[in-house]
């Protein structure tokens, strides 16, 4: 842990990209993961000590684990990458051999916006509540990913995630003490698990967001109260928006509750501005702040808290992706793309 403690915080988006576009936000403030030098974000160490970070993080034994029952997670074989029929329209960064950023500028929409992402929201809705129904002992993360890619191609969409900075997979599978960007992989789902699936779909010019924690078997009380109490931060941060609200208002609600049930959020992910592109204006924080701005009628954006048992410190994998928890403890998350409305909000990627 040496290693990482001069590393400066950094805050992410749930998908950043190696370069930053230009932004209004101060730097400690901006999506990206790596700064361009030989140190990575909060918590990543140097490319050199990396093998290290998965020696001693991957290779503890099962007691120090807060669930003796559940051996730590490490990672699997890939598959090939998945084809996208030349027909479906793609996101500018799949064809560019530069890196994505985040844009500058809210995701503010006329009518026939509107209606681009309410109908990209709701595929992905789908998309996600079909992947949930997989989630089942013995069934593997990458076959999740088959047959997300699958549908989201059938309904003439691209899957947002594949291809962004790298990323290799057509969605997200973070299990067990994975806080986000779990990459799909011959791992089978075990009983007890629980998993977050993290569906983007890029759909006529416009990308819909959300992700959900799902149980897999028997899971024990604990985990489930954990990912209950992570969905009940969600909805309450998207009550309480509606045009100028203070968006650090999010924050405080999400804190609040989690605080009251002894959880910790994790501070290094953000949500963000989404619509025609992946990842936008503004930072959305799950934690008590004092950032300012305000919310906008006709504004897209995703809240995605992301709590945990334990520590909230993340560490990444040799993959340049995969985030666990610092202690092994386990971490939940859910997300929604919501419009910012005359009334409040209305949440887009529900079915």
């Amino acid at each position: 842990m040496a290693a990482a403690s001069g590393l400066q915080p950094r805050l992410l988006s749930s998908f950043a990209g190696d370069r930053l576009l230009p932004s209004r936000l101060p730097l400690p403030h901006l999506f990206g993961y790596k700064t361009g030098g030989g140190h990575h974000v909060s918590m990543r160490f140097s490319r050199a000590l990396s093998g290290l970070t998965n020696l001693v993080f991957n290779r503890r034994i099962v007691e120090e684990v807060p669930n003796a029952k559940r051996k730590r997670l490490l990672p699997g074989k890939l598959s090939p990458r998945r084809p996208v029929p030349d027909n479906i329209l793609k996101p500018p960064y799949v064809d560019s051999r530069q890196s994505p950023g985040i844009s500058s500028g809210a995701e503010v929409h006329d009518e026939m916006g509107i209606e681009c992402m309410r109908a990209s929201g709701r595929l992905a809705a789908q998309v996600l509540q079909y992947a949930g129904t997989l989630v089942k002992p013995g069934v593997k993360t990458d076959e999740i990913d088959e047959a997300v890619h699958q549908m989201i191609i059938e309904n003439g969409a691209y899957p947002s995630p594949l291809g962004y900075g790298g990323f290799p997979k057509s969605v997200c599978t973070s299990v067990n003490e994975c806080i986000c960007h779990g990459i799909p992989d011959s791992r089978e789902l075990e009983d007890g698990d629980i998993i977050n699936i993290d569906v983007t779909v890029y759909l006529n010019g416009y990308h819909g967001d959300t992700s959900a924690t799902f149980f897999c078997g028997d899971v024990s009380d604990s985990a489930r109260k954990l990912v209950q109490v992570t969905k009940e931060c969600l909805d309450k941060a998207i009550s309480i928006c509606a045009p100028r609200v203070e968006l650090k208002k999010i924050g405080k609600t999400i804190h609040d509750h989690a605080d009251r049930h002894r959880y910790g959020v994790v501070r290094t992910f953000v949500g963000h501005g989404v619509g025609r592109v992946f990842h936008a204006d503004p930072v959305v924080l799950h934690y008590r702040n004092r950032e300012g701005g305000r919310m906008k009628l006709n504004q897209t954006f995703t809240i995605e808290p992301m709590l945990t048992m334990g520590s909230i410190n993340p560490v990444m994998w040799d993959d340049d992706w995969t985030v666990v928890t610092e202690d092994g403890s386990l971490s939940a998350q859910f997300e929604h793309t919501i419009l910012i409305t005359e009334g409040g909000a209305e949440i887009l990627t529900q079915c």
